[in-house]
């Protein structure tokens, strides 16, 4: 049971983590650039905990969503609850889309429309790529995994 959708976003989650995680090593420029805020490109220049710290988890919570994903396509294990958690991740990524586009249109704050666009274009692709993968291997989780 391989389900290509559910690995594409395994690997998506997992570039993110990526990311993510490159800020913390990388510093100040990379929160800025992939859109973390001033606030926290400054905390990280200052060599704050905080930015390292609120990053980490992000990267670990993306980290566990890449392998639940391969989990339900059957790339890995089952892992506990991973229905439910599959349903979970599309929905987050789909919610933190919708919530993105309607910042970008109404209330675009310090970030600008700009970056709530796209990243909330990258958002709903994900979430889709999720749900729908989850939904072609409903059944399988079901008998194999639930």
């Amino acid at each position: 049971m391989s389900n290509p959708l559910l690995i594409t976003g395994a690997a998506l989650s997992a570039a993110a983590a990526i990311l993510h995680a490159a800020c913390i090593f990388v510093g100040a420029s990379w929160y800025r650039a992939l859109g973390a805020g001033e606030r926290m490109a400054r905390l990280a220049a200052a060599g704050s905990w905080r930015p390292a710290l609120i990053t980490s988890v992000i990267v670990l919570v993306l980290a566990g969503w890449s392998l639940y994903a391969l989990s339900g396509a059957g790339v890995i294990p089952g892992l506990p609850l991973v229905r439910a958690v599959l349903c979970l991740i599309a929905g987050i990524y789909l919610l933190r889309a919708v919530v993105g586009f309607a910042l970008a249109a109404f209330a675009p704050g310090n970030y600008g429309p700009v970056f709530w666009w796209w990243s909330s274009a990258v958002c709903l692709a994900i979430g889709a790529v999720h749900l729908v993968g989850t939904w072609q291997v409903w059944s399988q989780l079901t008998q194999a995994m639930a």
